[in-house]
């Protein structure tokens, strides 16, 4: 239930209270200023720009705009003060994350080294460790990929197989990973790799820290049906890690790796729905400037979106309170399925909104005549929102753990 409040004041609701104290609403007032300032002046050629599908666009300035958050004190908002970051509050995350949504930031190039890597070295790194990485981090200066799922290892992420062996001061790594995001660009990767090799499952794993400009490692974009390669396949063939940059130790890789997926049910997650918002508000305005609005079925499927996404704020706000607490509960365990089965289905609104158009190609320059993408915006978020229900984890996969882990069902039958 919702109560108008003063402009100040925000939204407020009967058990989560929304209001902003003084602090916070001049907290808000910063992120305002320096979001308009920059994305309305130097930095406007990417605002909107580099979200889902559209990684690759503009991606040397949208690195320099990560660099100019870092110059700011932008970025590590969450992280204590002792390791360089400002100590902000939850609800100072979120009030930033929804302030640069709003403003129309653009889709960061650091997203795997502030939301993942960063937080996991604050949690589980030594102070060697933090000390060597955190403030390139915080800089904007250090690009990192994840080294996660493997051909054999995906939702089953336990079958990992790529091996490290100990060779001196340093790890010898073998294997392959797959759908590893950003790795093109990335100067180190965090990877998980079998370090006993009598152990199995999630055992004898352990949590490297890997260069990615060395010998021993061969990166092979993924096209992807939208014309991207935002993915890749990694090979490893002899690599090195230094034994010093292993994170919680050797042999603990299982339980650093869940801490680190852990971390993408942060603060930013209100971010990416108000993106879903702006997103709902461009189906919107084709839907009437067609005449599509007026039809009861549209009409009806806009406002079902419209409703889905303001209840799933209020859950995520809701989760967000309980994770703060240390609380992993039945609530938290939904978020990844909810927005991923919203957002799949705002795509195919979107290709249904554009009607017969939606089927031809446009051929729409974008970064310079050499680079094109050959689908509008609404054919390139319909073809990308396929794989939300898939990555990370897929519904069927969600599911079980949601009925497993969360309400204690009974453990799904293993064929054997």
């Amino acid at each position: 239930m919702l109560a108008e409040s003063p402009r100040n004041s925000e939204l407020r609701y009967v058990d989560l209270d929304l209001s902003l104290s003084p602090q916070q609403i001049a907290f808000r007032d910063d992120a305002r200023d320096f979001l308009e300032d920059r994305l309305g002046g130097v930095f406007a050629d990417v605002r909107g720009r580099g979200g889902p599908g559209d990684e690759h666009a503009l991606f040397e300035r949208r690195w320099e705009w990560e660099q100019e958050l870092g110059r700011h004190a932008w970025i590590g908002l969450g992280w204590p003060a002792a390791v360089g970051g400002r100590g902000a509050s939850l609800f100072e995350q979120v009030i930033f994350y929804e302030e640069y949504a709003k403003a129309g930031g653009p889709g960061r190039v650091g997203i795997v080294n502030e939301g993942l890597i960063g937080p996991t070295l604050v949690h589980y790194g030594d102070d060697l460790l933090k000390a060597r990485f955190l403030p390139d981090i915080l800089r904007g200066t250090q690009l990192w990929c994840q080294g996660y799922s493997e051909p054999n290892a995906g939702s089953d992420l336990a079958n990992i197989a790529t091996r490290a062996t100990r060779d001196g001061d340093d790890w010898v790594i073998t294997g392959q990973k797959v759908w590893t995001s950003l790795a093109h660009w990335a100067h180190w990767c965090f990877l998980i790799c079998r370090t006993d090799k009598d152990a199995t499952r999630h055992k004898g794993l352990s949590y490297l820290l890997a260069p990615m400009n060395q010998p021993g490692i061969d990166i092979r974009p993924i096209t992807q049906i939208t014309g991207t390669s935002e993915f890749n396949e990694v090979f490893f063939d002899q690599a090195r890690a230094k034994y010093e940059n292993t994170v919680g130790g050797e042999g603990n890789g299982w339980r650093v790796a869940m801490g680190t997926l852990a971390f993408e049910r942060g603060a930013s997650t209100l971010g990416q729905q108000l993106s879903f918002h702006r997103e709902l508000e461009a189906i919107t305005t084709a839907a009437r400037h067609n005449g599509l609005a007026q039809d009861p079925v549209f009409r009806d499927r806009l406002a079902g979106a419209w409703t889905s996404l303001h209840v799933m704020r209020y859950h995520a706000l809701r989760s967000l309170s309980l994770l703060a607490d240390g609380a992993i509960s039945r609530e938290t365990s939904i978020h990844k399925l909810f927005w991923a089965s919203f957002h799949r289905a705002l795509g195919e609104l979107a290709i249904d909104v554009q009607g017969a158009n939606g089927m031809l190609a446009d051929g729409i320059p974008v970064d310079s005549e050499e680079e094109r993408y050959p689908i509008n915006s609404g054919q390139r978020m319909f073809l990308y929102t396929r794989a939300d229900t898939i990555y990370a984890g897929s519904n069927q996969i969600q599911r079980n753990v949601i009925g497993e882990r969360a309400l204690g069902l009974p453990l799904e039958p293993k064929v054997v």
